[in-house]
């Protein structure tokens, strides 16, 4: 694909030729163009001179606390059990997790230097359709939007939704009906959902309130545990390194670790959204990275004062397990700090994710609707509304987890390709203006790391990869009847331009222009 596509090192050359978004064929009508009237008689609906496009909204501030925001979610209270499980031994436990941090504040760093070298939204996908091309980018962009961001959005909400209800359903034996958590998930998708679609400062809002909250949650935990270490309770640290694994088992408990650390590449879905992404973007990652891991460091060292690691194994829910055991009568906060925690990190998503679609019709890898913003609101409707849509039909799936499970091979060898782009743009592409220039081995460690990640996945769990590597198959036929074939029939062309203009009318949607 033509580099022009995406831009470099320049935030005001983001923007590919609205006009020939998604066209298969010359011939193909131009996009509908909304009249005044459409567009509403308020003042602000078409501001003089303010183009219809994305607005750089997003300050340092707003960058933290999406990434805290998404990390934060449901993996500090609940993926503690697993890696345990797996590490074998407190101290190896607390190992994973410190790595796994230094770990993800590495991949962050080197898509600092990528979010500042290729400014364009779209995180991993717009990095390897930039360095590999168009089939690599859209077989990324194939898995991710059917499987691994509608499914990891539905997990997040019912995760939200069952501790919402859980405190109403105290006894174990009589968990809260299924029908009830499926609902609500559908209510958190929707409203968050709306949110976005309304107003990009109001997500930005949402997002920061539930991030203050989570991290207090988090802060709450920390104190009591310190507190509770200091009033001589720490048997639970005598012999740290008894019974540690290694091998297949450590990988798996870095799986569980790096799971909790997940979403440290959002920010960068975001991109021409954020102000001075040269100074705001590395600033955010630089801040938001260190703060996860000493928080999720001194969590633990709270969880393990407090439980042993007997107890710890056997809670589905540690943070509330934690509650109980030491808040007796004011457990309650530890469902609810989940329930805010998960709420958050779905606003994240949906804030983020939706901007994957977007980028990925713009390049014309998707329908052109997807690509085309809200005059009034300013926000990529079509693609949030999409984005719901999917997730709401992961709803209904019984074991969705084991969908997300076909895909953790991918999710790695996504991320790994785009760092591996970046190591192929230092020796292609030398001259290329680059903000930030990262050491060369810190990005050749983490390649090979997620390599490691990858291959052990594959051993662990041989047959959920083969799956999930034949469902990313079906990809490449897609691929070549729905990218690569440009001389589609005039019929099938019309009717994809009636649907088109017809979305536009009812949702008052444009494609994106140029600033002036």
């Amino acid at each position: 694909m033509d580099d022009s596509n995406v831009a470099i090192a320049d935030p005001q050359n983001t923007t590919v030729d609205s006009d020939n978004i998604g066209s298969d064929i010359s011939s193909e009508p131009p996009p509908y163009s909304p009249s005044r009237e459409d567009q509403g008689t308020d003042s602000d609906a078409r501001p003089s001179g303010d183009a219809i496009r994305l607005q750089q909204q997003l300050g340092l501030y707003n960058g933290i606390s999406l990434i805290v925001g998404c990390i934060i979610g449901s993996g500090i209270f609940l993926s503690p059990k697993s890696v345990l499980e797996n590490a074998g031994s407190v101290g190896m436990s607390m190992v994973v997790w410190v790595v796994s941090g230094v770990f993800s504040l590495i991949g962050a760093l080197c898509f600092a230097e990528l979010g500042t070298t290729i400014l364009a939204s779209g995180g991993e996908y717009s990095y390897i359709l930039y360095a590999f091309g168009s089939l690599p980018a859209f077989i990324v962009l194939w898995v991710t939007v059917l499987i691994i961001n509608p499914t990891g959005q539905t997990i997040v909400a019912m995760t939200f939704a069952y501790y919402v209800i859980q405190p109403f359903y105290p006894h174990p034996d009589c968990p809260p009906p299924d029908i009830f958590i499926r609902l609500l998930t559908i209510l958190c998708l929707a409203l968050l959902t709306f949110v976005n679609c309304w107003s990009v400062p109001w997500a930005t809002k949402v997002q920061d309130v539930f991030t203050i909250a989570k991290v207090l949650a988090l802060l709450v935990i920390i104190v009591s545990g310190l507190v509770y270490i200091c009033m001589g309770h720490t048997e639970n640290f005598q012999e740290p390194f008894k019974n540690s694994k290694g091998g297949s088992d450590i990988a798996l408990a870095f799986y569980g670790g790096l799971f909790a650390y997940a979403a440290w590449n959002y920010l960068n879905y975001l991109t021409e959204e954020i102000k001075n992404p040269y100074r705001n973007l590395p600033w955010a990652i630089g801040v938001s990275l260190p703060l996860v891991t000493i928080i999720y460091v001194l969590a633990n060292i709270a969880y393990f004062a407090v439980l042993t690691p007997e107890e710890l194994e056997n809670s589905n829910a540690v943070a509330v397990t934690f509650g109980e055991k030491l808040f007796g009568p004011m457990a309650w906060i530890m469902p609810v700090s989940v329930a805010m925690s998960t709420f958050g990190g779905v606003n994240g998503g949906c804030l983020s994710l939706s901007r994957l679609f977007f980028v990925g019709a713009r390049e014309g890898q998707l329908p052109s609707v997807m690509s085309m913003i809200q005059v009034k609101r300013k926000t990529p409707l079509p693609s949030l509304i999409f984005t719901c849509f999917l997730s709401i039909m992961y709803v209904f799936v019984e074991k969705i987890e084991t969908l997300l499970n076909y895909f953790s091979f991918m999710t790695w060898l996504a991320i790994g390709a785009a760092v591996a782009g970046q190591l192929y743009l230092r020796w292609a592409k030398p001259d290329l203006p680059r903000p930030i220039k990262l050491n060369i081995m810190l990005p050749i460690i983490f390649v090979g790391a997620c390599l490691f990640l990858v291959v052990m996945g594959t051993i662990a769990a041989p047959m959920d990869t083969l799956i999930g590597v034949l469902i990313t198959l079906t990809g490449f036929p897609v691929y070549f009847i729905g990218v690569w074939w440009k001389k589609k029939p005039k019929c099938l062309v019309q009717f994809s331009h009636t649907v088109t203009v017809f979305l536009q009318k009812v949702f008052i949607i444009v494609p994106q222009e140029k600033e002036d």
